[in-house]
């Protein structure tokens, strides 16, 4: 099938006017110059690495990759969507000119003549077809299944009814919304990863704080099986005094570590093994049977705590770990 290529119209929109009225598409960046010129996509990115020198690389590439992508894979006949917010609908049309540069600073001096063939309306589309389009990119090109999905709003095609397509719409969004928080918990836990174990220690006697328990994180060196002292005083004096054990590792602990951990604990104790490589089966065997409460937290059960304690957490141990909060429909 035809490609189906999605353009912005400027952020917020604000060239949708004359995409529409102008019958066409086009991208900015006046000083990238024209992309024709350059037989390559890594020739051209090398020279607007010399055109935009105050930019990071990564922006450059991006930069360079659109412009060169806008000029040199668009077909004659490809299909291409732009948003309108004003109207909440996309208008798709069909690509019939090649690729022009004309110098003027307008905000779209990389254009495509465009016969816009028909709208399709944003509520229209499935929950999965709105996330991939709500992609930030000036320009990019949509998956063939929803770029059939988009093509097929624009013929005449049999009406559901209304409560299939509320379900159909619900199923959707749960899905998506448990994709997004999948990604979430892997970007988070990539985060924790990159920490090297100062800091690691540092972040869990935050959580323990943020939890109500005061703390003495050990020095380094030598620390005879506790790396963090949390108790209501600080000191160890006042029950609960939960002994904390710290290992920044890819490995699993097994169940010598949690022997080793567990001796010399007083019966009063309790214990807390955090362990980012994860626990063995007879790890966990050992942690069950033994003579003092002792709970291991693997890579897993520490972000679920530090998204639940979040806001709890003082500034210093945000630092390790900065998150934003996102909103979404009940």
């Amino acid at each position: 099938m035809k490609s189906v290529w999605v353009v912005r119209a400027g952020e917020g929109a604000y060239l949708i006017d004359q995409f529409r009225d102008g019958n066409m598409v086009g991208l900015g960046w006046i000083k990238a110059g024209d992309a024709s010129k350059w037989s390559d996509q890594g020739e051209y990115y090398r020279e607007l690495l010399n055109v935009y020198p105050d930019w990071k690389a990564r922006k450059v590439s991006i930069t360079a990759g659109q412009i060169y992508r806008f000029a040199n894979e668009i077909e004659i006949d490809d299909y291409v969507l732009t948003y309108d917010p004003g109207q909440r609908k996309y208008l798709m049309g069909n690509v019939i000119g090649g690729y022009e540069f004309t110098g003027e600073d307008d905000g779209f001096c990389h254009r495509r003549k465009v016969n816009w063939i028909g709208e399709v309306q944003r509520d229209a589309l499935s929950a999965r077809a709105r996330n991939s389009l709500g992609a930030i990119s000036s320009l990019f090109k949509l998956p063939d299944d929803i770029g059939n999905e988009v093509l097929s709003l624009l013929s005449v095609v049999p009406a559901q009814s209304e409560t299939v397509q509320i379900e159909n719409t619900r199923e959707d969004e749960e899905f998506l919304f448990e994709d997004i928080q999948s990604r979430a918990l892997e970007f988070v836990k990539d985060q924790i990863n990159k920490l090297d174990w100062d800091e690691m220690q540092e972040l869990v006697a935050g959580l323990l704080r943020a939890m109500g328990y005061k703390t003495r994180v050990s020095q380094a060196g030598p620390d005879r099986g506790k790396d963090i002292i949390a108790s209501p005083d600080g000191f160890g004096f006042e029950s609960p005094r939960i002994v904390v054990e710290v290992k920044h590792r890819n490995s699993a602990m097994g169940s010598n570590e949690i022997r080793s951990f567990l001796g010399g604990r007083h019966r009063d104790d309790k214990g807390l093994y955090v362990s980012t490589g994860g626990f063995s089966k007879d790890a966990h065997y050992e942690a069950e049977r033994a003579s003092i409460p002792l709970t291991l937290m693997d890579l897993d059960d520490l972000v679920r705590a530090i998204i639940e304690y979040y806001e709890q957490l003082d500034p210093e141990t945000r630092q390790y770990i900065p998150l934003k909060k996102i909103y979404w429909p009940a």
